[in-house]
């Protein structure tokens, strides 16, 4: 912040009171630059995890918010929003969701482990970046829980980095973390100030704000034309009783652990979406969907865009699983919901009723669980029966409406974790890239994480191109990783 401030104020002085509010928007540079979508990838600490769900505590972890999961031990945190500014490379990014942490269950119910993490922020400018995130914990000396916002949780190693630059893509990966005094005082003193954390990885799309109307356009652009009319349904109409559906969508994200397998350290695998198909993280979107519906009858049909193809255990080019799920189809009939895929009952969900609200018929985040032919489609992986991930189906009735937002993962989203890549992409830069020397590149964290040092040990290496600032670790050896 320090050196930030005196380069802004040899440009001008006025500046400085802006700078305090704000890092990523203090001036006409930054303003140039929004963050908007994006995702943190971050498994916060893959010790804890594992003393959280081991033998000890006994206790266990739950996402909240839009929070998933990608890879083995890393939690993802999309729906960036922020500021950027390109001429001094400070970045803010807000993420969205959760982690809950329970364990050590007590005789009266309660967990004498409590620790909730949310809402991540990203902030760096001068050089230095730091974590932020709202903490929620219980004290192990006496039991209370205390929550604090914005906590100054973790800060960043970004020695010989230079976030200079960026354009549509400003991207970090493998970037080492470490615990502030504050930080762990929010944990509830597991771990002293000065603990290394597990590597986080961020990308987030940056562009330039809209445009402000000039006062000649919005007078035009509010003062509708002689003889128009509003797209929009009329006020008060009731809601159609039957007909065709307007477009629909199904999000689901098949299971959690289904999704972890695929990409972690057994099936060391990923998944592909075509045909329309969309990644929100916890969850795909299929969608574009038609069909019909019957409010009175309570039944509704509707066929869906998009395939999602699970892929791993790759051997000389073929894999020993494979497994799309395409053309799917959503039936509601006698209270009663199923999925299909490619003409195969995959899992049921309860619909007792069909009621739509403003043209819109959401069933939201409602139990499924796997048919008997869902379970041969698994290869027997599961049993019929096997509680599957929540299913939302949303349907327009009317051109009105509107299905709801999927978190924004950003460009380029990929099922396996960022800190899996291996070395950064060429691409032409003004700024040049570190180079680590030989005798300490395969330095190691004690996480597990090889690391590349750049001169007194910086963790990353920096390659600013046209689509942004892309900063990777080298690919972490299988033999290497926590189980």
């Amino acid at each position: 912040m320090p050196s930030y401030r005196r380069a802004r104020a040899l440009a001008a002085a006025l500046l400085g009171a802006l700078l305090a509010v704000s890092l990523p928007v203090s001036s006409a540079h930054a303003a140039d630059r929004m963050v908007a979508g994006g995702r943190l990838d971050w498994g916060i600490k893959a010790s804890f995890q594992s003393y959280v769900t081991g033998p000890i505590a006994h206790g266990s972890w739950s996402l909240l918010g839009a929070a998933a999961t990608v890879g083995s031990s890393q939690f993802r945190f999309p729906s960036a929003q922020g500021g950027y500014d390109p001429e001094t490379g400070a970045l803010t990014a807000a993420f969205s969701g959760g982690v809950r942490f329970i364990g050590h269950r007590q005789a009266d119910g309660t967990n004498q482990l409590d620790l909730t993490i949310s809402r991540p922020t990203i902030r760096i400018s001068g050089g230095r970046g730091t974590l932020y995130a709202d903490m929620a914990s219980k004290a192990k000396s006496t039991g209370r829980m205390s929550t604090r916002y914005q906590v100054p949780m973790a800060s960043l190693s970004l020695a010989g980095v230079d976030m200079r630059g960026g354009g549509s893509v400003v991207a970090l990966s493998g970037v080492p973390v470490t615990l502030t005094a504050d930080g762990a005082g929010a944990f509830a003193g597991y771990y002293t100030a000065g603990t290394a954390l597990d590597p986080l990885s961020l990308s987030v799309d940056v562009k330039a704000p809209p445009a402000k109307p000039t006062a000649g356009a919005t007078a035009t652009a509010s003062t509708p034309a002689k003889g128009s009319h509003s797209p929009s349904a009329p006020a008060g109409k009731d809601d159609p009783k039957s007909g065709a559906v307007t477009t629909a969508a199904v999000d689901w994200g098949v299971r959690r652990t289904f999704r972890e397998y695929v990409t972690g350290d057994i099936a060391k695998g990923r998944w592909e979406l075509s045909e329309g198909a969309k990644d929100g993280g916890a969850l795909f979107r299929f969608g574009a969907g038609k069909g019909r519906y019957d409010l009175k009858k309570g039944t509704l049909e509707v066929t869906l865009a998009g395939a999602v193809r699970f892929l791993g255990m790759e051997q000389d080019g073929t894999y020993g699983l494979d497994l799309t799920l395409t053309r799917v189809r959503a039936v509601v009939s006698g209270g009663k919901g199923t999925l299909y895929s490619d003409g195969t009952p995959l899992v049921t969900f309860a619909a007792p009723a069909l009621k739509p609200r403003k043209g819109l018929i959401e069933l939201a985040e409602v139990p499924t669980k796997l048919t008997a032919e869902g379970a041969k489609l698994f290869g027997g992986l599961y049993t019929a029966g096997t509680a599957m991930d929540p299913l939302t189906l949303s349907v327009a009735l009317d051109g009105a409406a509107k299905l709801p937002a999927l978190p924004d993962l950003g460009s380029g989203a990929t099922s396996a974790p960022a800190s899996a890549t291996s070395t950064p992409s060429a691409s032409p830069s003004a700024v040049p890239a570190p180079q680590p020397t030989a005798a300490v590149a395969a330095a190691a964290t004690d996480s597990g994480f090889p690391v590349l040092p750049v001169s007194v040990g910086a963790g990353v290496l920096v390659a600013a191109g046209a689509t942004g600032l892309v900063l990777r670790s080298r690919r972490r050896a299988a033999a290497d990783r926590t189980p």
